[in-house]
């Protein structure tokens, strides 16, 4: 049976922009970690529920499903991306936003050599053509370690037009080095601080009529919106994008709406998922549901 969970151990802490601290992880668990090797691989780190004080873990099954032995309010887990995996040294770096109210980035601005937390096995979502001359990849400061890492994966002779938006000026960080790459870093929006330009750069930026990928990682409304317009707009087949939303605007306040909704509605949203139907289709239905009911 393949492991699914693995006990690190912090090597080290810095801060590469007053808005991101990068922690260093390692330990013998770390060697052989089953790598996708994708830009944009994530995984989960799981924290002691604060309540019972206990490291509850879901149980996966070889389909990467989840069940809850101690029921789902127990599990108190974060996703984050994979910055660099260096298998040689079981070496693992995990860049994290910093901002209040969040359990991973306040355990990352507290976190020391010798802190141990669990993570479990990585998934990637980045799967372009393999005839792609040109990708256009966008994000907010979440989506930025995904995006560097993909960048720094590119081939050379794939043209890269790369917009980043962050909170500030002094958050810009150096990203790998691309001959074929333009990057644009838009200052002063989206990130929590003012509405953000993703969608309107997205819109605005022309695209070539030669093979190509889009990819997006950001607020979920954000991303949704950006998903309507490539789906319904520039009428890209499925494997021409991948527009994943990171986090959520006002997350409370967008869970108490969800937990008022009418269980009919909410049956009815399981039911699709497993109904065997077009995964983009069903998307397409989820998020227009979501936003009939203002989530």
């Amino acid at each position: 049976m393949t492991k699914k969970f693995h006990d690190v151990v912090v090597l080290s802490r810095k801060y590469l922009t007053p808005g991101m601290i990068r922690i260093t992880f390692g330990g013998e668990n770390l060697r052989g970690f089953p790598s996708t090797g994708v830009g944009d691989e994530y995984l989960r780190l799981f924290f002691p529920n604060e309540e019972t004080g206990k490291l509850h873990l879901p149980h996966i099954d070889e389909d990467g499903r989840w069940t809850y032995p101690d029921g789902q309010d127990a599990i108190r887990c974060s996703t984050y991306t994979v910055r660099n995996y260096r298998a040689a040294l079981g070496e693992m770096d995990i860049d994290f936003v910093v901002h209040k109210g969040g359990v991973a980035s306040e355990w990352a601005q507290r976190a020391e050599p010798g802190d141990k937390i669990t993570l479990n096995n990585p998934r990637g979502l980045y799967t372009p053509p393999a005839d792609i001359v040109w990708q256009l990849l966008v994000a907010d400061a979440t989506g930025l370690p995904a995006l560097a890492r993909i960048l720094e994966q590119t081939p050379k002779n794939v043209q890269s037009r790369v917009f980043v938006e962050v909170a500030q000026a002094e958050d810009e960080q150096e990203l790998p080095a691309h001959s074929g790459a333009t990057v644009t870093w838009l200052h002063k929006s989206g990130n929590g601080v003012a509405p953000s330009r993703l969608g309107d750069v997205v819109r605005a930026v022309p695209l070539p009529t030669t093979p190509g990928y889009v990819w997006v990682a950001g607020e979920q409304k954000v991303v949704r919106g950006i998903r309507k317009f490539v789906r319904q707009e520039l009428k890209l087949p499925a494997e021409r994008y991948e527009l994943v939303g990171y986090w959520t605007a006002n997350a409370e306040e967008w869970e108490a709406k969800w937990e008022a909704l009418d269980p009919s509605v909410r049956a009815q949203i399981d039911a699709a998922w497993d109904s065997g139907r077009d995964q983009e289709e069903l998307r397409d239905e989820y998020d227009d549901t979501l936003e009939r009911f203002g989530l």
